[in-house]
């Protein structure tokens, strides 16, 4: 892939952009207004601030990669990539109209990858007229660090298809590991309901925050607690998620916790809010 798009400049998207861009590839990334742009260019330059304080580039190459980024305001601007990620909000809806409008601009060849977190990638590729040519690009947080990406086939993906992408995703330093088509794919299938029993708990009263995240850390050896990553991650991302695998599985074990029902509706969904599980300046 040599020209990429990138629809949404948000945390995932702006990350999205930048491996690619990191990684020598042209980049067309879409937003919905000049300042949201502008946002998202500023995130991509504070995270490469951060990659030349490692080492790990020069300023030569900061100011390389930031030239092989154009930001635009409409699909209709981005050209006639070979791949395009959709990394918009996560919401079936949303990413079925941004799918249309990029069908109408792209031409046949163009790839169409989702980074949704858990939404059906048969269903997202049905409403556009090349299902074949559709899979699932699921990166991780923070993309510039995380070296998964969960490539999801929909019923109707290509081998050719599913081949380009996951050479694509290797070309960035990437490892791709093959998912199939079900709710919450691996990923989020096991983390989001290891997530909810610890708002359980917390909502139980069996610890307090600092004391479940700990356990996970220190007996579990996980680098974060489930709490303190839910508030990285987004209490209302956590809670769209179990949504989708309660109402694919029909099965109560995913049931969301009703503490984190409340706290998404009073608007404590973590860091970008300033308050989840825990507060932020």
């Amino acid at each position: 892939m040599s020209q990429v798009a990138v629809v949404g400049g948000g945390t995932m998207g702006n990350g999205i952009a930048q491996v690619f861009a990191t990684s020598g590839n042209d980049v067309a990334l879409v937003e919905v207004s000049k300042e949201r742009l502008d946002l998202a260019l500023g995130n991509i330059s504070k995270s490469l601030d951060r990659v030349v304080k490692k080492g790990a580039l020069d300023e030569a190459g900061k100011r390389a990669t930031l030239g092989r980024i154009r930001g635009v305001t409409a699909v209709q601007e981005i050209g006639e990539p070979d791949l395009v990620v959709e990394a918009v909000i996560e919401s079936f809806a949303a990413k079925r109209d941004v799918f249309a409008g990029l069908d109408a601009v792209c031409p046949p060849r163009t790839i169409f990858a989702t980074n949704t977190s858990s939404i059906s990638i048969t269903e997202l590729a049905a409403t556009t007229k090349r299902p074949e040519r559709f899979l699932g690009m699921h990166f991780m947080n923070p993309v510039p660090v995380m070296p998964l990406v969960e490539i999801i086939r929909g019923l109707a993906t290509s081998d050719a298809t599913y081949a380009a992408v996951a050479e694509s995703a290797q070309a960035l330093g990437k490892t791709p590991v093959e998912v199939q088509d079900y709710p919450g794919f691996v990923s989020n299938r096991v983390l989001m309901p290891m997530i909810n029993e610890a708002v359980y708990c917390l909502m139980e009263g069996v610890a307090t925050r600092e004391a479940i995240d700990s356990v996970m850390k220190l007996g579990m050896n996980h680098p974060l607690g489930p709490l303190a990553l839910a508030d990285l991650i987004g209490l209302d991302v956590c809670l769209a998620i179990m949504n989708v695998l309660h109402e694919g599985y029909a099965d109560s074990k995913y049931r969301p916790c009703p503490l984190l029902k409340k706290m998404v509706a009073a608007g404590r969904l973590g860091r970008k809010s300033g308050r989840g599980f825990y507060e932020y300046d």
